[in-house]
């Protein structure tokens, strides 16, 4: 069927210049997808005899095989490119490097790249979409829209809803775009870990800053854990894992400082025992799974939309 729905973006580069219409639009198409896929798993015709290119030039594994999955569903060819295995290792350019899939009739493009704004300036150089995918310690848009819509599923509305983000704030890319993403939708963020690693500044972000584990938690609708970004950093920015999961790890006897029932959530990959001990991960509070899901719909639900937008073509969706 077809829908009038609010997406007039090529790309997705961020959250942050979104509208939340435009954020609901996005979640309305993927429940559509969802419904479907649920109801006979069939894939969908909307990218047939299209070719979408995976241009991943950082490590990835959820990421990199839900965007496959997505494309794969919405029957587009997909081809991977990785950082090793492209010309870039020989030193040619990004810009060459994307030109040349537009020369070769790529009709959309999804980048993770370990630069900062990289997405954001292929964006401008061609004339296909661009996806991010995740850049550096920007942005990771998708995993943003995928943790909120996944919240959305449980808690039915974030309106007014405490979501504490516990970790590495400081060089994630996934906490910034949930910062955004979850603010736009009516949530009270706040934003916990060492000092270290959760510097006051981030309050400009409009979030509450707290280096005390317990006020971070107390009465939480949701906790979604960080994994500590080493590949990130320059220097320690705590005396040792150990202290840290003594300090900030999520057990048990802490998450019942937690509001009874909430969500517990991770964007992988996990270091079991070190952010969260197995049990909480494997617990029945725990959506990582289903995270993981939601993101193969999400990322159909981006791709159709821009795929469309780009083409000046009405929104069908099953």
């Amino acid at each position: 069927m077809s829908q009038s729905l609010i997406w007039n973006r090529k790309d997705l580069i961020d959250i942050e210049p979104l509208s939340r219409p435009e954020i609901e639009t996005i979640f309305r198409a993927a429940t559509a997808f969802k419904q479907a896929m649920e109801a006979d798993n069939k894939k969908q015709p909307y990218l047939e005899g299209r070719t979408v290119v995976n241009l991943f030039l950082e490590p990835s594994t959820r990421t990199r095989l839900a965007f496959e999955v997505a494309a794969s569903r919405l029957s587009a060819d997909t081809i991977t490119v990785t950082g090793e295995a492209s010309s870039l290792t020989k030193g040619e350019t990004l810009r060459d490097t994307a030109r040349n899939m537009e020369a070769l009739r790529a009709d959309m493009i999804v980048m993770r790249h370990a630069a900062s704004g990289a997405p954001n300036y292929l964006s401008k150089v061609v004339d296909i979409p661009v996806i991010n995918a995740g850049d550096g310690s920007h942005a990771h848009p998708t995993q943003a829209l995928l943790d909120a819509f996944t919240l959305l599923e449980k808690l039915g509305s974030l309106e007014g809803k405490k979501i504490t983000i516990l970790g590495d704030i400081l060089f994630s890319r996934v906490a910034r775009s949930n910062i955004s993403c979850l603010q736009k939708l009516g949530a009270e963020v706040t934003v916990a870990g060492p000092s270290t690693l959760v510097p006051k500044r981030f309050e400009r972000m409009g979030v509450k800053v707290s280096h005390r584990l317990k006020e971070a938690l107390t009465d939480a609708d949701a906790v979604m854990l960080l994994r500590i970004q080493h590949e990130r950093q320059t220097a320690t920015h705590f005396p040792s894992i150990g202290e840290y999961t003594s300090m900030f790890g999520l057990n048990k006897a802490r998450a019942a400082w937690l509001k009874p029932g909430a969500i517990i959530m991770h964007p992988g990959p996990i270091n079991r025992g070190v952010e969260i001990d197995s049990e909480l991960a494997d617990s029945s509070q725990s959506v990582i799974l289903r995270q993981v899901t939601n993101g193969i719909v999400i990322r159909m639900a981006v791709l159709h939309l821009c795929f469309c937008a780009h083409h000046k073509q009405t929104v069908h969706l099953p």
